[in-house]
């Protein structure tokens, strides 16, 4: 079968490997169909690998493909169901595994794709309780963005930022993967949203999305338009995931009592904090990282309502690459998904 190997930094092959044998109990067996690119993909493509791996390595870590076997005592699936497959590798047994809360595991043994061989390969045995069926109506291309992109923006606005209809929220890099997710889920609710980008024709793509506001943050001032919009009240919600470019700006765009939800730090993991400002003004800060099982599911079912991710453009394996060198570089708006 085929599989795209990273064997050093910045140096993927394409190369032939061999299948993994039938999957064992409790085990799914899927072909896969499509990854979807993430900026997870990027960090370790550069060697920005935060735990111990060993290369070779096969790439890919959100992804979509169909059952083809099933392991012994599997009745959850059926050959030929498209599934989704959760790219956290779980104990499944600790306390929180056992609650849902798959994204706090205490045993977890690294993620698909970063720190283990991940889904850019032919076929991939993995324990079928990491697995999600995908709705009728739901496109290949789509739902390979559920795993991470759609799962982790469901997370962050409402099981951690409690988003409610009618509030207004500020989603920087509104043209990235997770913003555009953020932009569509949140107006699908009848939030008001304040969009930043990066330049005039992202702009332009966030207003067609339905931002109802949008920043060029080289040109204007994010936190002044976003106290304007709101009549100096500041915004109830701040979907950050930029890091100390937008920190400073973020906070003084929050409302007395507002939330701010951060799931990233591209531009950088150490900002300064006014510590005077987050207590008298009872501001709550939020760490929220990847998703739940549940938040998967939760996602696919809003692209079958018709809340679709926002496609950049769709690559064959072989371009793979050139994926990253545009996602590294910021030339793309939405998601690129590569099929296999």
């Amino acid at each position: 079968m085929h599989a795209l190997r990273l064997l050093a930094d910045r140096d993927l092959r394409l190369t032939e490997a061999p299948p993994p044998p039938p999957p064992g109990p409790g085990e799914v067996q899927i072909a896969m169909k499509a990854v979807a690119l993430n900026h997870i993909d990027v960090w370790g493509w550069r060697g920005m690998a935060f735990a111990k791996r060993t290369l070779p390595l096969t790439v890919g870590a959100e992804a979509v493909g169909e059952v083809t076997a099933l392991g012994e005592g599997v009745a959850a699936f059926r050959p030929g169901q498209r599934v989704v497959p959760y790219g956290g590798m779980t104990c499944g047994t600790c306390k929180h595994c056992q609650a849902g809360r798959d994204n706090l595991c205490e045993n977890v043994a690294g993620v698909r794709g970063f720190h283990v061989d991940g889904f850019a390969q032919g076929l991939v045995n993995t324990p079928a309780r990491l697995c999600v069926p995908v709705p009728e109506g739901v496109s290949i291309e789509d739902a390979a963005c559920a795993s991470i992109t759609f799962a982790t923006v469901q997370h962050m606005l409402f099981d951690n930022a409690k988003l409610e209809p009618g509030e207004t929220v500020l989603v920087h890099a509104a043209g990235s993967g997770i913003g555009s997710a953020a932009v569509r889920m949140a107006k699908a609710i009848g939030c008001t949203v304040i969009g930043t980008v990066g330049d005039e024709e992202k702009a332009e793509k966030a207003r067609a999305l339905g931002a109802d506001h949008v920043v060029n943050y080289n040109v204007d001032r994010f936190e002044s338009i976003a106290r304007r919009v709101t009549g100096k009240r500041g915004v109830d919600v701040v979907f950050e995931h930029v890091g100390a470019a937008t920190w400073q700006g973020s906070l003084l765009s929050m409302k007395m009592g507002g939330r701010l939800v951060t799931c990233g730090s591209t531009s950088g993991v150490s900002a300064e904090t006014n510590l005077m400002m987050l207590f008298q003004r009872q501001l709550r800060l939020i760490g929220s990282f990847g998703a739940t099982v549940r938040n998967v599911a939760e996602g696919l079912d809003k692209m079958a309502q018709g809340i679709r991710p926002v496609l950049d453009s769709v690559l064959p394996l072989d371009r793979f690459e050139e994926g990253l060198a545009r996602l590294e570089s910021r030339r793309v708006f939405g998601k690129i998904v590569v099929t296999l």
